[in-house]
């Protein structure tokens, strides 16, 4: 996985710099091509590879945990 998301990245980022090196017709399409790759393959694959596996109830913030900090800060309000 991790291989995959390195050549999408590379072969976006290069799609990018030949839109602006190269002087060809298309050279507008190869930038929008490598900025859409960016965002629409290799952000989604980059975050689901770093967060398969993990719960994501640890990181919401609820009543509980908004309370167990205001006992360690010494917060004597109320919710």
């Amino acid at each position: 996985m991790k291989y995959i998301i390195w050549f999408f990245f590379i072969a976006s980022v290069a799609s990018v710099i030949c839109g602006y090196i190269l002087d060809v017709p298309y050279t507008q399409k190869l930038i929008g091509f490598g900025v859409l790759s960016f965002f629409f393959i290799v952000i989604p694959l980059f975050t689901y590879h770093r967060w398969k596996g993990r719960d994501i109830k640890e990181y919401m913030l609820t009543k509980e945990k908004i309370e167990d900090m205001r006992k360690k800060e010494g917060d004597k309000r109320k919710l």
